[in-house]
């Protein structure tokens, strides 16, 4: 079946989206105050695993997705072999259907975290909208549990701007260049961390 669009309008779609993230990048990048918050998030995930605590993650949704992106290149690797390091992105599907059908989905984090959380761990929730009920409930278990919470966000920062220890807000106002943020944020905290505990590889 022939497409409907030309090569061009498919041309410009890429670059329109293309242009898109690059105004959202630059902008994220001449505020100060973004960026001495990406440096305090590098800061609170050293301070943790220097005192050997977990970092959870969690979201919904794409954001569930770099949550589980995120705790798979602790345990897992990201650029070079090195020691897997504690995280976890809560919900595996076995506790999502299980909670989910017995508490509602707005426990499926939040019940989790209070069976696996310790005082001086840390969990980033991940929102594009900041209005997510499961991660606000996680943050609040979190709160009783002396945990570190840090929430990246999008829009206006929703509910959840106002609940974390840290919380980063991406301004914009879809879901797509929003996550894009969030991915760039982890894989530059990742870094971090291995250049502070593996500084070899760098």
């Amino acid at each position: 079946m022939k497409s409907q669009l030309t090569g061009q309008q498919i041309q410009k779609v890429w670059i329109d989206n293309l242009k898109s993230a690059e105004k959202t990048l630059n902008t994220f990048l001449s505020s100060e105050d973004q960026i001495a918050k990406v440096v305090h998030l590098s800061e609170l995930m050293i301070q943790t695993y220097k005192n050997n605590g977990t970092v959870f993650t969690c979201g919904n949704g794409g954001s569930h997705c770099d949550a589980m992106h995120f705790a798979e290149e602790m345990t897992g690797r990201y650029r070079k072999d090195r020691p897997p390091m504690a995280a976890l992105a809560l919900g595996d599907a076995s506790h999502v259907t299980c909670v989910g059908n017995d508490y509602g989905f707005e426990h499926i984090f939040s019940r989790q975290l209070e069976a696996l959380g310790r005082p001086g761990d840390l969990i980033i929730g991940l929102s594009t909208s900041g209005q997510s009920k499961n991660v606000i409930k996680a943050f609040e278990v979190a709160k009783k549990k002396k945990m570190t919470s840090v929430a990246l966000l999008g829009r206006d920062g929703g509910l959840m701007k106002d609940l974390a220890n840290l919380s980063i807000v991406i301004p914009e106002k879809t879901s797509d260049r929003i996550q894009e943020m969030h991915i760039k944020i982890l894989h530059m905290v990742i870094e971090i961390i291995e250049r502070e505990f593996f500084p070899e590889h760098y």
